[in-house]
């Protein structure tokens, strides 16, 4: 490993929406200063969790000067691409080129608000995300062929997105959970980040192995379409090194609510109660919670091969920690288990 993240969700309780971003701001500055080379927040509708990462990186960027700033992830599903071309362009150029987008296909959870398609959710989320695609690269997406309105451009004018980041296109990833779209990010040159739900998990694979094999599968896939070295490969992972007897037990805690209420355990007050529970569909895993001594930890990480395959590895914040729990977790996580697993700060 080589470089260190983190992913945040931007939480805050009911009622404290403007104290939950601007401590997420804290977050970064905080993470910056311990020499974490990227920070990562989640998009989340509809709930206690950041909405629209756009403006909020545009601010955060503001407040620091070196630390990547990426969503991990953003279902393309529900975006309307130029429209997010523009605003992740003008986002990038105000942060000096540090904005980095992890994309997802999307669901049709949120068809009711959003509206339906005649197609599969996926098919849509890749469509979707072959326009924004193209719109961040400054290809041109449309030529007018008529005058329409009062004004606008002659006929024949190629447009393209503006305002145009050179470099954002690079640094477009894709959060994949399975092998089949892990390759098929490695074809469409996409970065690879992993997060703590997986799927198509074959039966008597564990979560580590499944990881593994699917980093192996993209990285082999990359230099059979491009023919160079793939890109660095980023996971969230839940990592907890307590080194207080008190932050081992809130750790191990936090370890057994999330294997018995699932993925979605560690809620900000006030935040919607998903279906979603520790019975995961057939196929599907979630990650382990490695937590214990700094020690302890550190041995759990490198038995692991999913994180010691990987180039960056992005610690995963409950979501339902406050500002002073999150910055004591970077602050032990890269004074004693990074540096054990070859890790330098900026």
């Amino acid at each position: 490993m080589t470089r260190l993240g983190f992913n945040t969700r931007v939480s805050f309780p009911t009622g404290e929406a403007a104290r939950g971003l601007r401590d997420g701001i804290s977050l970064f500055q905080a993470a910056e200063a311990l020499g974490y080379q990227s920070g990562w927040a989640y998009q989340r509708h509809f709930d206690n969790y950041l909405s629209s990462p756009m403006p909020f990186f545009a601010a955060a960027g503001q407040h620091t000067s070196r630390i990547l700033l990426g969503s991990a992830v953003i279902p393309a599903r529900f975006q309307e691409p130029i429209l997010l071309a523009e605003s992740a362009g003008t986002a990038d150029l105000l942060i000096d080129g540090r904005l980095q987008i992890a994309f997802s296909s999307g669901t049709d959870q949120w068809d009711a608000i959003f509206g339906s398609v005649p197609h599969s959710p996926r098919e849509e989320g890749q469509r979707r995300l072959a326009r924004f695609l193209s719109a961040v690269a400054g290809e041109t997406i449309h030529t007018v062929t008529e005058k329409k309105g009062v004004g606008g451009p002659p006929i024949g004018t190629e447009l393209k997105v503006t305002p145009h980041s050179p470099g954002l296109r690079d640094r477009i990833w894709y959060g994949s959970g399975s092998t089949a779209s892990a390759v098929t990010a490695a074809r469409q040159g996409l970065r690879l980040i992993t997060g703590t739900i997986l799927h198509d998990v074959s039966a008597g694979v564990s979560f580590p192995q499944h990881q593994a094999d699917l980093i192996a599968a993209y990285r082999s896939e990359w230099t059979s379409a491009h023919g160079t070295e793939a890109p660095p490969v980023a996971v969230a992972a839940s990592i907890l090194p307590g080194t207080t007897g008190e932050l081992r037990d809130r750790y191990a805690a936090y370890d057994l609510e999330r294997r018995t209420s699932g993925p979605h355990a560690s809620r900000p007050q006030g935040a919607l109660t998903p279906t979603l529970t520790a019975a995961l569909p057939t196929g599907m895993l979630m990650s382990p919670v490695y937590h214990g001594t700094p020690e302890e930890v550190t041995e759990s990480v490198l038995a692991d091969p999913g994180l010691t395959a990987a180039d960056e590895i992005v610690l995963f914040l409950p979501p339902a920690f406050e500002l002073p729990d999150n910055v004591r977790l970077l602050t032990d996580l890269a004074e004693t288990v990074a540096p054990a697993l070859g890790w330098k700060p900026s």
